[in-house]
């Protein structure tokens, strides 16, 4: 059976910078080399938690290549594409492939909201010009675009389109309708559906057909095991293990301040060394970061010694 290559675990990488705004290439390197120890399926750049919206084509171009390097071929590297017309995100995913990228994680075009039709041809122009996997990823919140299952099945039977990231909330259900979807559309065999919104309801995805999850990048240590649990049929200890780091999952979808505590605690965790975001992600207020750190005191999340 065919096999995608995003699937498991597969964290969306922060980009650090440094006080003075500018890209921390170094602490983005130890970042992606944390993730590989924690034994992650794959890491993706260019996501939400990457502030990918307040980058310059060169600095993609820098991240990328930093993030290359550091994995050296370990694992999938999956760059996102936000190209708002089929041209820009063909030029993107066309920019990602040439640096190294192994898959796309592609969002639809939202600026003119397209049709049905469109979606399915923006797709198809886009896999076919990459020559490389490409994710769908619904999205709605953030694009305005919405997807519905059998639609996602139709895009799944394109050439090169592998698999979709739903985050379109409550996600187990809809995972569930897409994995029925595209099994009633007789897709070929392979085509993976994966959750994001932090791993908010991971568990309940994998449950309804999910095979990947692609959270943040603070604690991909802590979502290895639980994930292994679930797989080898320990639902209780998997469950029991989520339920303890729930409110750091709940607290890193804040809208607006989302990106600064990710960012928060990748500092106090030792792995990038400033918290700095761009505009317009917000920085944390004094009380909502003596929460944060009320609430990682409380979790004895470990530190992580540099290498």
């Amino acid at each position: 059976m065919f096999q995608p290559l995003v699937h498991g675990l597969v964290p969306i990488l922060a980009t650090p910078f440094g006080p003075d705004g500018a890209l921390d290439l170094k602490s983005l390197d130890r970042l992606t080399r944390f993730q590989l120890e924690a034994g992650v399926d794959g890491v993706a750049t260019f996501g939400m938690a990457s502030e990918g919206f307040a980058l310059t084509a060169v600095e993609r171009t820098q991240v990328l290549a930093t993030i290359v390097d550091a994995v050296g071929g370990a694992v999938p590297v999956v760059a996102g594409v936000n190209g708002t017309s089929t041209a820009v995100a063909v030029e993107q995913a066309l920019a990602a492939r040439d640096g190294g990228a192994h898959a796309l994680m592609v969002l639809p075009p939202f600026l003119v909201k397209p049709s049905a039709a469109q979606l399915v041809d923006f797709y198809g122009e886009v896999a076919a010009a990459a020559s490389c996997e490409v994710m769908v990823q619904d999205a709605p919140g953030a694009t305005g675009v919405a997807m519905p299952p059998a639609l996602i099945a139709t895009l799944a039977g394109l050439d090169g389109v592998t698999s979709v990231k739903v985050e379109a909330p409550p996600t187990a259900p809809k995972v569930g309708q897409v994995v029925e979807a595209v099994a009633a559309a007789a897709v070929d065999e392979g085509f993976a559906v994966l959750g994001g919104q932090n791993a908010q309801f991971v568990l309940e995805e994998h449950h309804r057909g999910a095979i990947g999850t692609m959270p943040a990048c603070e604690f991909p240590d802590l979502l290895r095991p639980l994930l292994d649990a679930w797989a080898d049929g320990r639902r209780a200890q998997a469950r029991a293990e989520f339920a303890r780091i729930t409110p750091l999952v709940l607290f890193g979808l804040q809208p607006g301040i989302a990106w600064a505590v990710h960012k928060e605690v990748l500092v106090r965790r030792g792995l990038i060394a400033d918290a700095a975001v761009r505009s317009p992600a917000a920085d944390l207020d004094a009380a909502t970061r003596a929460s944060l750190h009320t609430l990682l005191d409380e979790l004895e999340l470990p530190e992580v010694p540099l290498r």
